[in-house]
């Protein structure tokens, strides 16, 4: 009998989930929702230690929603795919209704 090997989806979905669980990691994909940036320009923007950053990257990477470029001592980063930018917009979306509804509702 064959061994499945991959994950049910519904648990692949958590993980992804997962990986987005984290302010850093959200704020670094919405910067390159909008356009490839340097790990250097990312620092101001995303307000955290270099090296935080970087761990924050890694795992971006790792689960491969983001790609890296070396360009001599400088290392960019781009969404893999547009889909990402539609996710967050999604849910931009969803939250700004979810917060006008309890607006709503403490009124």
């Amino acid at each position: 009998m064959t061994q499945k090997l991959r994950k049910p989806l519904n648990q692949m979905k958590a993980d992804f989930f997962k990986t987005l669980g984290h302010p850093a990691r959200i704020r670094v994909l919405e910067l390159l929702s909008e356009r490839e940036y340097a790990v250097s320009e990312m620092l101001p923007e995303v307000g955290i230690e270099p090296a935080n950053l970087s761990q924050q990257l890694s795992i971006l990477k790792r689960a491969g929603l983001v790609s890296a470029r070396r360009e001599g001592l400088s290392v960019s980063y781009v969404l893999t795919s547009p889909d990402i930018a539609d996710l967050l917009a999604t849910a931009r979306s969803i939250l700004s209704t979810v917060v006008a509804g309890q607006a709503e509702m403490l009124d």
